[in-house]
């Protein structure tokens, strides 16, 4: 029984690696330039780069505590 296990088991790698072996890759240099460019465009509306306003801050805590 685990030798039909096994034999299962290495068709299903066999045919996994049949599919990805099939598929059109996209060069990593044109993929980098594309991410470059779009992170330039959008950086002026990124919150990492630009902060957020105190005011918009859905975080900042209403209240201070008062200890008494």
């Amino acid at each position: 029984m685990s030798v039909s296990n096994n034999l299962t088991q290495v068709q299903k790698v066999v045919e996994q690696l049949r599919l990805e072996a099939c598929m059109e890759r996209i060069k990593i240099s044109l993929t980098a330039v594309d991410l470059v460019h779009y992170c330039l465009d959008h950086r002026c509306s990124d919150p990492l780069l630009t902060g957020i306003a105190a005011t918009s801050n859905p975080f900042k805590e209403k209240k201070s505590c008062v200890l008494l």
